[in-house]
């Protein structure tokens, strides 16, 4: 009988990377991006997918489901799982090294257009700066992936539109910067309204009008792109859903009331 090839550590680390960029029910193995990912490790379609399910089995989300894996299974990615709940920066950046690696490719050529203007920069303050765009664009995917591709507010499903948007400001808290339950999909007019105060989503996730911008009620602009928002709910993610303590952050900090 032939020996089951061990999973190695990097291989987990990619599975990872994959099961947060996937949207909600897409853990089979006629998923594309999961055959690809089986072709670039050497592995089957169908122990990548089990592999993900492991993740869904650890994920609090799924576990609050009722959701359960093989134990063994569960064993080998529950260490990967909890060391990104703590350390999701350096995880999610080395999972992005790993693929391109994997892909034979620099992870500065691979992310050269998020790159740009940092040529020239030097030692720890560049190392710095391409850590922290990669990881801006892989929580993009994750947030994206989260709500279907479609905008919260109006279901716009266009990516170039769309903008994984923070809850609370990226330079706020730096310890939820990545996190999955602090991320909005929302197209760039309501991206921009959310992120400078002047609508808010509550705790029960019910947009509000700002006392600033209902002083434009008189507006042409006010009745077509925001009188009809006041009171609604936005359009819930499949998985992650936004924290109500974010929501209340943001409410306190940087809703204009």
């Amino acid at each position: 009988m032939t020996e089951r090839k061990l999973w190695t550590r990097e291989e987990l680390i990619l599975a990872l990377n994959l099961y947060l960029k996937l949207e909600f029910g897409k853990l089979h193995s006629g998923t594309p991006q999961i055959i690809g990912l089986a072709d670039l490790i050497g592995r089957t379609p169908g122990s990548i997918a089990m592999r993900l399910n492991n993740f869904a089995s650890v994920d609090p989300y799924h576990q609050q489901r009722g959701i359960r894996g093989l134990p063994g299974g569960i064993k080998q990615v529950e260490p990967i799982w909890n060391e990104f709940i703590n350390h999701k920066d350096e995880l999610l950046f080395e999972s992005e090294r790993i693929l391109a690696q994997r892909e034979h490719v620099a992870i500065e050529d691979k992310f050269s257009d998020l790159l740009k203007g940092t040529e020239h920069l030097k030692g720890e303050y560049k190392t710095r700066e391409v850590k922290t765009r990669v990881n801006q664009n892989v929580f993009r995917q994750i947030v994206l992936a989260n709500y279907s591709t479609k905008c919260a507010i109006t279901g716009i499903d266009i990516p170039d539109l769309l903008v994984a948007s923070h809850i609370i400001p990226w330079a706020k808290k730096e310890e939820e910067r990545l996190n999955p339950e602090n991320g909005i999909c929302l197209s760039a007019l309501y991206d921009r309204a959310y992120d400078k105060g002047y609508i808010g989503i509550t705790e029960k996730f019910e947009i509000l009008l700002s006392g600033d911008l209902k002083k434009k009620h008189k507006a042409d602009y006010h009745e077509k792109y925001f009188a009809s928002l006041a009171g609604s709910k936005i359009i819930l993610p499949k998985k992650y859903c936004p924290n109500k303590d974010f929501l209340q952050f943001h409410m306190d900090e940087i809703f204009k009331g």
